[in-house]
């Protein structure tokens, strides 16, 4: 039986608020808005006066990833830690802060004090490099892999209980085709045990005539009597052709990449709608991030996905066949291939670029580790917001509904679509929900807990016809589920995302940040937060 290939982002590694503001409670007394800086200056006090409560040493270090400031002042600063001068896997923590800068309180991935006896391993480098290709290999078996190399990287593992010294090693390589390969291996540096292994690669995959969207409206770049396929209004983003090479690159390290070679116009019409013009595809994929991007600064006043106002790029036409789509942090860009046309077609649609451009969101903001149930939170992140970016963009030729990847599924693929939210299980192998075995399953699998409610959340239980495609969400207790919205959905979980959510965060944390989330946006005891608590309910969290 052909195996169903996923879609893949490569999560290789400040958020505003906007409509928010409507419905944060008000102060009594309004505080001017603090600056980053200021916010930083005063999460550092908070964290030093209380270190002993939060075990935070000495022999630590910290350096800020985040910041948010909502709309009456009140901050929350995101740190990364280390110990004795290496990264703490799980060490990240959130201050809250209040608008007159007063402490609140913290969101910590774990609560130890990050100390090992060593930071010396036992294991060599060499030896952890060695575990790691032999990991990649096991994990592609059936692959004939070449250019395979692997980095490993001491680090403090605090994710997966008593803080260890650890190796985290990287190993990548190109299969057949030319298409990249990576697995990460974390194994202890004292006995090389195994502790954990995940995919490096994160699956999933003018106006111009696109190949999903129907006739889309573009910003371009105009020089000299040629139009540009580039949009200074969003950062300047832009979409360029790989011309069917790909990379060139080993754990980030790139002796040669694909091109992005600008695609250009005559008329500002672009692309034909067929894949006989190769312009049709880039214009799906400038169209996406032009959605993706409008979507988080409108709804959510987020600028950009690192939220620092910088544009992506994408590359269209990368590689030959190639059946995924990936975010890369180190090229600040999208790639996509364009299928084989028999399990997929060109995978530019627009929840794939939504799903895709989310997972530089969560990298930039949470960090969610890709393994376990926080991995499962990491794809159900992005399969929420990748939907929400379809509904967002009312296109009648993609109307929004709860399926994911439906416009580029072919049918080897076997199903309509690449999941359902509705019904995880739809699938064959996605949970609908919770169990203390959920956490042994692939992270997109896992991730039909976390889909199950968030559909539940928006839209309730039972049978309705969303986007024209017929949705029936049962629930794992029994009970009745009455929806809030999708709008409501959105905003809860990108306020648990960028606010309460950690590297570390599993299914019962994500419980207590959504819950968190709508209690600071609509109040506690209000209806939505009852609603939160009756959704994860309903998928048998908590």
């Amino acid at each position: 039986m052909r195996s169903r290939p996923r879609l893949v982002t490569s999560v290789i590694a400040t958020a505003a608020a906007a409509l928010v503001a409507a419905v944060l409670p008000a102060t009594a007394t309004a505080q001017p808005s603090p600056d980053r800086a200021e916010a930083i200056r005063s999460a550092d006090s908070a964290l030093a006066a209380n270190a002993a409560d939060l075990a935070v040493t000495a022999a630590q270090g910290t350096s800020v990833r985040d910041v948010v400031i909502d709309p009456d002042g009140s901050r929350h600063v995101r740190y990364d830690r280390t110990f004795g001068g290496l990264p703490v896997l799980g060490g990240d923590l959130v201050v809250h802060l209040s608008p007159d800068g007063a402490y609140r309180g913290t969101s910590r991935a774990t609560r130890s004090d990050l100390s090992v006896p060593s930071v010396k391993p036992v294991i060599s480098a060499e030896k952890a490099a060695g575990l790691g290709t032999a990991a990649l290999r096991a994990a592609r078996t059936g692959t004939v892999l070449s250019k395979v190399t692997a980095k490993p990287l001491l680090v403090i593992d605090a994710l997966h209980g008593a803080p260890r010294l650890a190796w985290r090693t990287t190993a990548a390589g190109q299969d057949s085709k030319g298409n990249p390969e990576a697995h990460v291996v974390l194994s202890d540096a004292r006995t090389g045990k195994a502790i954990d292994s995940w995919d490096r690669l994160e699956s999933v995959t003018g106006d111009g005539k696109s190949l999903y969207g129907g006739t889309v409206p573009l910003n371009t770049s105009k020089a000299g009597e040629t139009y540009q396929l580039k949009d200074a209004t969003r950062g300047g983003t832009y979409t360029g052709d790989a011309q069917n090479k790909t990379d060139s690159c080993i754990l980030g390290i790139c002796w040669g990449r694909a091109p992005a070679v600008l695609f250009t116009d005559s008329d500002n019409h672009w692309g034909s709608g067929t894949n006989a013009d190769r312009s049709s595809a880039a214009v799906d994929a400038q169209y996406g991030t032009d959605t993706t991007w409008d979507y988080y600064k409108n709804v959510h006043g987020r600028n950009g996905i690192a939220g620092d106002g910088k544009g992506s790029y994408n590359r269209v036409h990368y590689g030959n066949g190639y059946n995924n789509a990936f975010w890369d942090d180190n090229c600040f860009c999208m790639t996509y291939g364009d299928g084989d046309g028999k399990v997929f077609g060109p995978l530019v649609a627009l929840d794939v670029a939504g799903h895709e451009m989310s997972h530089g969101v969560t990298s930039a903001t949470a960090n969610l580790t890709y393994s376990g149930e926080s991995g499962g939170l990491n794809e159900a992140t992005s399969d929420i917001f990748g939907t929400l970016v379809e509904f967002y963009a009312e296109n009648a030729s993609d109307p929004g509904d709860y399926l994911i990847g439906e416009k580029i599924v072919r049918p080897e693929f076997g199903q309509a679509a690449l999941r359902y939210m509705d019904k995880p299980s739809k699938d064959t192998k996605s949970a609908d929900c919770w169990s203390s075995s959920v956490k042994n399953l692939d992270v997109h699998y896992s991730s039909g807990v976390a889909n199950h409610f968030a559909y539940l959340l928006a839209e309730g239980s039972g049978e309705k016809e969303i986007g024209g495609v017929k949705h029936s969400s049962p629930t794992c207790n029994g009970t009745t589920v009455q929806g809030i919205g999708k709008d409501k959905l959105g905003k809860i979980w990108y306020r648990a995302l960028t606010v309460y959510m950690t590297s570390g965060t599993n299914y019962a944390a994500a419980r207590t940040a959504t819950l968190d989330a709508a209690k600071d946006l609509y109040g506690a005891d209000s209806a939505e937060q009852k609603a939160v608590a009756a959704a994860w309910s309903a998928v048998a969290v908590g």
